[in-house]
């Protein structure tokens, strides 16, 4: 489909007619992704503290290996230090990248396309996600795939850490603070993950009679239900990642301790 020439708002860079602090939103929108980027991003490169005890963190799962493959040096520049993250950190992050709601956020945020509602851009015309690099965001839908994937692997990890190894060899069941946050987890996970607007779309938003498909509706309803709060889920997920990370690099590097419940 050709794209079509759409005119702005009249105005420059940031012109409104608005009274309000409609900057404050797009700002703390800005800020805190800027914080989560600099922070996951300097996680993944550090390639250890990410264990502690039964802890994994999800930053560093599934753990496909812990040393560089031997084509490592031979194909990247040798001040890059290997970090089992960068093996799959791409899958949960593009899925976030596309996320439609994501789109909204960073647009506003990073881009000023537009800052918020009426006010200016620094762009004269609009011609939608038609072309490249924007025409990559439809494949949001197939990163869906991937991304619940990671759900229920980060799910398992949650079960492991409620194994703790004993001297002598064998696990015996126990409760620490850190298996409480690991739970919460993929619970906040799945809850913006099985909220996405393209799992809405594609469990019922197809059929044109849904009351004929009565399973069909009772899942297009639950999936209704989290999408109705897909903003929340999105940065509470995504702040929860990030605190678990923190949480297990802690206590690996001795600075915090993690209360054994039983």
């Amino acid at each position: 489909m050709s794209s079509i020439d759409v005119p702005l708002r009249r105005g420059g860079f940031g012109q409104t007619a608005r009274k309000d602090a409609w900057w404050i939103q797009p700002l703390a929108v800005f800020l805190g992704f800027l914080a989560f980027i600099v922070y996951s991003t300097w996680a993944a490169m550090q390639g250890k503290n990410y264990t502690f005890g039964p802890y994994l963190s999800p930053m560093y799962s599934p753990l496909l290996m812990t040393s560089a493959p031997s084509w490592w040096t031979s194909v990247v520049p040798s001040f890059i230090t290997f970090s089992p993250a960068m093996l799959i950190l791409w899958a949960p992050g593009l899925f976030r990248f596309t996320c439609y709601y994501y789109r909204g956020a960073y647009y506003k945020a990073w881009w000023g396309d537009p800052p918020n509602c009426t006010v200016g851009e620094p762009r004269k015309t609009y011609w939608g996600e038609h072309k490249f690099p924007l025409i990559f965001q439809n494949a949001h839908r197939y990163f869906l795939y991937l991304a619940i994937v990671f759900i229920f692997i980060l799910a398992y990890d949650a079960w492991k850490a409620m194994w703790w190894e004993v001297p002598g060899g064998g696990t015996v069941f126990g409760i620490g603070l850190g298996t409480l946050v690991m739970i919460v987890n993929p619970i906040l996970l799945g809850s913006y993950t099985f909220g996405c607007h393209s799992l809405r779309h594609l469990v019922g938003g197809r059929l044109d009679e849904m009351s004929k498909k009565p399973m069909r509706k009772s899942c297009y309803d639950c999936v209704s239900s989290l999408n109705k709060r897909h903003m929340l889920f999105a940065w509470m997920s995504l702040f929860w990642v990030g605190f678990t990370d923190v949480y297990i690099r802690m206590c690996a590097m001795g600075i915090w301790s993690d209360w054994r419940i039983f």
